[in-house]
């Protein structure tokens, strides 16, 4: 379930970087990257899983579905708050910079 909610997030994201953000100013690139790199550690995870237990892989417990979900949708969440601090960070729009440096 944590690889199909990464997977998923990361393709959506990837959707909408490669269809608004060509240059780059909302760092979307990075979340991708952040998403993907999730996606491909728990597909690592899912394949080392899978040779321990073999066919049981397949046909999990309710409440292990309902643990890897929390789990994929807390990867998801932390993943946007990376984001949202490198934005802050970086502030690619100069909205901070112009915020702090305005004068009353």
């Amino acid at each position: 379930m944590t690889l199909l909610i990464t997977v998923f997030a990361a393709a959506v994201c990837t959707a909408v970087w490669y269809k608004t953000d060509s240059r780059s100013e909302m760092k979307l690139g990075t979340l991708c990257m952040i998403y993907w790199g999730a996606a491909l550690m728990w597909l690592v995870d899912a394949v080392f899983e899978f040779v321990e237990v073999k066919a049981e892989y397949f046909t999990p417990a309710p409440k292990d579905m309902l643990n890897d979900a929390f789990l994929g949708f807390s990867a998801v969440a932390l993943g946007l708050v990376i984001w949202l601090a490198v934005l802050l960070i970086e502030d690619p729009k100069g909205v901070i910079k112009e915020t702090l440096l305005k004068k009353h």
